[in-house]
Formats: C-alpha cells, structure tokens, sequence
C-alpha cells in the first residue's frame, strides 16, 4: 500500500473513531460522561495520549535514520568511487577503458536509482540485482589488467579493495530498504489514535466545531503516518535523498 493511502485509511479510521466518541456522548445518559466516570475516561486518555507519542516518536525516528542512513550511504559510495579513479589513473593509460566503464556504471546507477518508477518491492529487488551485477562487471574489468611494475601493482590492489568497498555500500543501502518499518507496530499505534480520540469525543460535546477539531486531529494523525513512510522510501515520494554527491563525482571524473 502506498504512503498515501495509508494516510488517506489513518486519517479515516481516527476521524471515525472521534465521531463514534461524539455518537456514543450523545447517546449515553449524563451519568456516564461526568464527575467519577470523566475521571476515568480522561485517565485512559492521557495514558493513550503517552504511549501514541512516544511510539509515534519511535516510529518517525527510525523512519529518519533509515532516511539519514541513505544519505551517508551515498556519499560513501560517491567518495569510494572517485577513489577507485583516482586509483585507474594511478595505474596509467592501460586502464583508460576501465576508467571509462566506471563512469558509464555511475551514470547508469544514478538513473537506476533516481530514475525507477518501479514500487518499493520491485525497487529493491532492483537495486540489489543491480549492485551484484555491477560489481561482478567491475571485478572482471579490473581482472583484465596485467600489472607491469610495482606501481601499477600496488594501484590496482588499491582499485580492488575499493571495487569490495563500492560492493558492499550498494548492498548495504538495499538492505536497508527492506522493511525499514513495522506496519504491526503502525496499526497498533492507529488503533490506540481511534480510542483516544473516540475518549476525546465522549469528553465532549457534538457540535459542528468539536467535528471539525477531530476532523483536523486525524488529519494530523495521518501526516504523521505519512512523513514516517515517506522517510522510509528515500528515492519516491516528497523526501528524496540526494545525488548530488554521485552528480558532482561523476562531473569530476568526466572533466578528467
């Protein structure tokens, strides 16, 4: 299910819980929803009120590190291959069509990575095919070099090693996308947000504007759902992480 759907199902389920709070108000005598009973109801409110935010904390932290997590992942991976060049160029002209291989996987990894229209499961399924294909490309063009001095040796045991390091950030970023949230634990959540505002509801009185107050409530409930999902699949939706460390390498190395 996408981000926003998600949100669109939050936002209805909490704002029916509201409603039902005002329904059952309405409904239920006086004796139900004041003096020892509204004590009670607003006791259960303010626990449900503490563990929602604190869950929801959680939940929105986690889905920022997964979010942040990429990001450094990026600019590690920008940063080990300029070393791999950097190593290529150490080797001498022999590695000219290696260089250029490298280049020509960058550029086709950035329009893999920013250019996929393909869902979440398709997209890491992807990207991790992907990773072990250029990796393997890499270590058989690095296999066709035949080191003549001890310069060249020792560059291409450096390529090498960056060539595993490369390997390793690109697995490690689609691993980190599969299943970076636990959608037991959201449910969970949504289900106390539609108790307390179901408490808030029988806490008041219905009227036009307490509609409209749990109209908004849910909304907000919803964004918040949102922003954790979106932070959780940092190459679609609103909050993208960037290329811009894989951009400015790739434009490094073709100004070589």
């Amino acid at each position: 299910m996408s981000a926003e759907k998600f949100a669109f199902a939050v936002a209805v389920a909490v704002f029916a819980g509201g409603a039902l709070g005002l329904i059952v108000q309405r409904v239920l005598h006086e004796k139900f929803t004041t003096g020892g009973p509204r004590d009670m109801i607003g006791a259960v409110v303010g626990l449900l009120t503490l563990l929602s935010a604190l869950v929801l904390g959680l939940l929105i932290w986690t889905a920022y590190g997964v979010f942040a997590g990429q990001n450094v992942a990026i600019q590690t991976l920008a940063a080990k291959v300029l070393q791999l060049d950097l190593a290529l160029a150490d080797y001498g002209p022999e590695a000219k069509d290696a260089r250029m291989h490298v280049r020509q996987d960058l550029g086709t990894t950035i329009d893999e990575i920013w250019g996929s229209n393909e869902s979440d499961a398709d997209f890491i399924a992807t990207n991790f095919a992907e990773a072990i294909h250029n990796l393997r490309n890499r270590e058989g063009t690095l296999e066709s070099l035949h080191p003549t001095t001890d310069a060249q040796t020792q560059a291409l045991a450096a390529a090498k090693a960056t060539t595993d390091a490369i390997g390793q950030s690109r697995l490690q970023m689609s691993f980190a996308l599969a299943s970076p949230v636990s959608y037991p634990l959201m449910i969970t959540v949504v289900g106390w947000a539609m108790l307390l505002f179901g408490g808030y509801g029988l806490m008041s009185r219905g009227n036009p504007m307490s509609v409209a107050i749990v109209a908004i409530g849910a909304v907000a409930v919803a964004s918040a759902f949102y922003l954790i999902l979106d932070l959780s699949s940092p190459y679609s939706g609103i909050f993208r992480a960037s290329p811009a460390p894989l951009e400015q390498v790739l434009a490094v190395m073709g100004k070589e």
